[in-house]
């Protein structure tokens, strides 16, 4: 890779004294990874914009990840800017990486923010890197014009000059003002205190649980097999690829199958049902009165 044979102390040291590439250099490098996968071109064409990515990289550094490491995102997002860069769209490689690079380095921030996952859509993206400094701009303003804006009206604000729903707003304020804590730590000074996940509820299946619905599921596959008894062989054929696989097969194609119309298909599928729902209603009450 391009970033090869660079340690962390030398890599922007080294970047700073790279080539700069005039436009047509650019293009030519472009192409002969394109269409030749010359590894030397594109060698030259990332080293020449490691100055951009080390760039982008230091704008991240208040979030508190290593700069080393924001370099090496920064790196692995330019280098998908080479691989996917089309130089027939006649747009500056420069101007097509700083989107990927800021991509790279935004992912690898937001996965390292904290141990609960901060969120990956579009919105909560856009909160996390925008909202401190649209609300100390809103600040600004309002107290510029006398006003002092509660909680909830602050939060409107950002939601609407963000662009996101007021319940994302309250949730990323709460994780950015957040600090993570171990699960594994006592709830108490003491020895014997407890620790905070054994206070967590298990919301897994519990073995009664998982004992009673498989019975059920059991009970309900030898009703199914039971109704599916009364039918023909066509009917059981239709019942089966309408409602019984995970890709289930239209009307049309059915019929064009069977050599009969969709109208036709769909009246057996109907009779078939119906004689279905009479086997299982005559099963629901024998159980019931079995159990009267």
């Amino acid at each position: 890779m391009a970033a090869e044979g660079f340690n962390d102390q030398t890599l922007p040291r080294r970047a700073m004294k790279a080539e700069l590439l005039d436009a047509e250099t650019e293009l030519q490098l472009a192409y002969a990874w394109r269409d030749q996968r010359d590894e030397q071109a594109l060698h030259r064409l990332i080293t020449a914009y490691m100055r951009l990515a080390i760039s982008m990289a230091s704008k991240f550094r208040r979030y508190g990840a290593p700069m080393n490491d924001l370099i090496q995102e920064a790196s692995l997002g330019l280098m998908k800017a080479a691989d996917k860069f089309d130089p027939d769209r006649g747009v500056r490689f420069s101007t097509y990486a700083v989107w990927w690079i800021k991509a790279s380095i935004q992912d690898y921030v937001m996965r390292n923010w904290s141990m609960v996952r901060t969120g990956s859509t579009s919105s909560q993206k856009s909160l996390f890197f925008n909202m401190r400094r649209v609300q100390a701009r809103l600040e600004r303003e309002s107290a510029a014009r006398g006003e002092v804006l509660d909680k909830h009206q602050m939060r409107q604000m950002i939601s609407t000059e963000v662009g996101v729903p007021l319940h994302d707003v309250e949730m990323m304020e709460g994780r950015l003002s957040g600090s993570d804590y171990s699960l594994n730590a006592t709830q108490s000074s003491e020895d014997e205190g407890r620790a905070w996940i054994d206070a967590l509820e298990d919301d897994g299946e519990q073995a009664a649980e998982a004992v009673e619905r498989r019975k059920d599921l059991d009970t309900l596959r030898e009703w199914l097999l039971s109704a599916m008894a009364v039918l023909n062989d066509r009917e059981r054929f239709i019942v089966r690829e309408r409602k019984l696989r995970e890709e289930t097969r239209t009307l049309e194609s059915l019929g064009d199958e069977l050599g009969l119309s969709k109208e036709r298909v769909r009246q057996l599928e109907a009779a078939a049902f119906g004689k279905m729902k009479k086997t299982l209603e005559t099963q629901s009450r024998e159980v019931s009165n079995f159990l009267a």
